[in-house]
Parts: structure tokens; sequence; C-alpha cells
């Protein structure tokens, strides 16, 4: 399993994955699951992915080996004019995959879907921020709907939707990300560390922080410890029910 959040702030976007793959419990490995392309000045796309391995990567493989040759450039997230367009492209591109997945596989149970956050600025444009869905569809961001989770969700929503403000800076909102990591790394195996942050600032079409919180990070260490305490102190502070 995987989990991966997009954040859309009024300052930009914040993106973090875990690398966590498992067929297994004894089977267990690292793989990176977001990966971003960019033209300095001009455009900054990143993507996130969450679902079959193999088809994550032979959809990243695509994507990316028609940003470097010529004759495969076309659709080419560095040339997509506007970033409904991009989305567009990784749709169509993952429905594909998928559809070339289920022809040679075998039919029985095996899954080939996966689901995917889309994020990023080209030049003349806001940021924007989309998820996108096995079928190649996809839904973008708003101010109801500001942030997008994908893989193992539901154990670090609660802590988003109390403590997410669009007008916090990039400090605030990584480390509610790692909250949000925090709770599912606690209560879900197949969500693991170590974890990759990127954080980008509008208009600067290029990451403004890419970082990977490793397992021994003293940073994470610490704030889990003082999470933890704080949770302890706010139910201990609470007064006991009456029956």
């Amino acid at each position: 399993m995987t989990y991966c959040v997009g954040l859309r702030l009024n300052k930009g976007l914040v993106f973090m994955s875990d690398t966590r793959t498992n067929a297994g419990v004894d089977n267990i490995s690292t793989f990176r699951k977001m990966v971003s392309w960019h033209r300095p000045g001009e455009r900054l796309i990143t993507l996130m992915t969450a679902g079959n391995l193999a088809t994550t990567q032979a959809l990243v493989s695509t994507l990316d080996e028609r940003t470097k040759v010529p004759a495969e450039r076309n659709p080419s997230l560095l040339e997509a004019p506007t970033m409904f367009q991009a989305a567009q492209i990784v749709g169509e591109t993952l429905r594909e995959t998928i559809q070339q997945n289920r022809g040679s596989g075998q039919n029985a149970d095996t899954q080939f879907g996966a689901t995917l956050i889309l994020g990023g600025q080209i030049k003349g444009m806001p940021p924007r921020l989309f998820m996108i869905y096995p079928e190649g569809n996809f839904v973008e961001a708003s101010e109801d709907t500001p942030f997008f989770q994908i893989g193992e969700a539901k154990y670090g929503r609660p802590i988003l939707v109390r403590a997410y403000d669009p007008d916090m800076d990039f400090e605030k909102a990584a480390k509610l990300l790692m909250l949000s990591f925090d709770s599912t790394l606690k209560a879900n195996l197949s969500v693991g560390l170590p974890l990759d942050l990127q954080i980008y600032e509008t208009d600067e079409f290029a990451p403004k922080l890419e970082r990977r919180i490793e397992a021994d990070d003293p940073y994470f260490q610490t704030m889990t410890v003082d999470w933890a305490d704080a949770l302890r102190g706010a139910f201990n502070s609470l007064p006991d029910p009456v029956f």
C-alpha cells in the first residue's frame, strides 16, 4: 500500500509521499513514488502514484521518455500548454498503461490499477492540483477540496481536516503533513518511512525544497514523541463523563 498527500496553499503546493511497497509481510521494498519534471522559469509538474507498482513505473517511464526522445514528445508534459491538458495527458497514458497490462497479464484477481496526484504550475497560470483515477478521468482541488490523498488515506485525514489553513506558511504545512503521516504510520504497517517532501512556491518554477525524511530524522522523531504527549495531555484534561 502507500500514502501520498498533495496540499494546495495560497503560497503554493506541498507534496509528501511514503516509499513502502509490499507484497506480503515478508516482502517489503522501498520505491520512490514522487517524480517531477521542470523547465526552469517556465514550468514545474509533480506526480505522486499509488497502486500497482508495475503500472505506476511503466506510466512514469512512458511520461519521462516523451520528455526526452524527439520522436515521442507528443504528447509531452513539457509541451502541454496548461496544467489541465497535462492532467489529460497523464490520465490518458494511465488508462492506456492499465489496458496494456490487462491484455498481457492474468485475468483472475490481478489488479493493475493506480491513482495519482498531479500538481504544478505553467508560466502565466496559477498552480493547480488534480487527482487522477484509474479510468483516466480526474478532479481538481478547490477551496472546498484543498487537498488530495491517495492510498491509505483514512488514518491521516482527521488532522488535515481540523488543522488545514490555506494561509499557513510552508513550515506549518510540512508539519501538518508529517503529523498526518505519523498517524498513518502508527496505524498501518503497509505505509513506511522514508518519506519524500517537496515544497513549491508560486511562480518559482522549481522546487523550493526537496527533502527525504529518514527513520532517524531528529525533527520527525521529536515531533512524534511531542505529538503523542500533547494528545495524551489533551485527553487527560477533558472532563470525565458522568454515568
